[in-house]
């Protein structure tokens, strides 16, 4: 069995821009099986900016239920915890937001969100829902953004902006910060950062196998059953057949 070191790793833009290519299905298999990871796909979040994929590094951002000794306790203004996250998102950098998967709490809307467009960071994924989008999107934001609902709510009377920088759950799924968050139409996946390269090296050959599978199987003519899924004598005949 590999040993591995669970150390965070910072994950380069190049391995980022890898995983940009590559399907969450085939990821989300690979998490599984080679990393233990049981639960690494967030459960009904959804993609609302079609067309754009994201790969970038976790900067997390927890909010808990309300209490008046909890708000009491928290930074307000430019140092609440959600100014403090954002602040840490760059380039390469997503916001995830652990909003307890309550689909009315919102996160945030255009006003707050405007200090992600100056950071030039990725985007947003949150278990919770996302407002203004609109105006985010008429206002070229271009932010990648993932959430489970829309609405016209903010935050309370459901949630508080209250902890960043922390372990949280998004989606049913642990995010550390510095994770991978890969996001197609499919939805999005959490490579914990100990395993990202080892991760994207093994899903860029599995999609080279199974594309090699697929013109094996048109050239026949045959069922895919003969050779899918594939088998560790189908990647020894891809390897041979590509040096």
């Amino acid at each position: 069995m590999t040993t591995r070191s669970f150390e965070p790793i910072e994950i380069s833009q190049e391995i980022l821009d890898r995983f940009k290519a590559l399907p969450v299905a085939t990821i989300w298999n690979h998490v599984v099986k080679d990393a233990g990871v049981a639960l690494p796909f967030m459960e009904n979040i959804r993609l609302w900016t079609p067309g754009k994929r994201l790969a970038a590094r976790a900067r997390t951002l927890r909010y808990l239920p309300p209490r008046p000794d909890l708000v009491a306790q928290t930074p307000r203004g430019e140092n609440a915890p959600e100014y403090a996250a954002m602040a840490r998102c760059g380039p390469g950098d997503v916001l995830v937001a652990d909003m307890t998967g309550n689909p009315l709490s919102c996160i945030f809307g255009d006003v707050k969100a405007i200090q992600l467009k100056m950071n030039n960071a990725d985007g947003i994924v949150t278990d919770g829902a996302i407002r203004d989008l609109d105006i985010m999107e008429q206002e070229n934001y271009d932010l990648i953004i993932y959430a489970k609902a829309r609405t016209p709510y903010a935050s309370q009377p459901w949630s508080h902006p209250a902890q960043e920088n922390v372990d949280i759950q998004c989606g049913g799924v642990l995010v550390r910060p510095g994770d991978v968050l890969v996001g197609d139409g499919d939805g999005v996946v959490v490579v914990p950062s100990w395993f990202a390269e080892e991760c994207v090296a093994m899903v860029e050959e599995h999609e080279e196998v199974e594309a090699y599978i697929k013109r094996k199987i048109q050239a026949e003519g045959v069922r895919p059953g003969k050779y899918y899924p594939p088998t560790p004598e189908m990647y020894a005949e891809y390897r041979a057949q590509n040096g």
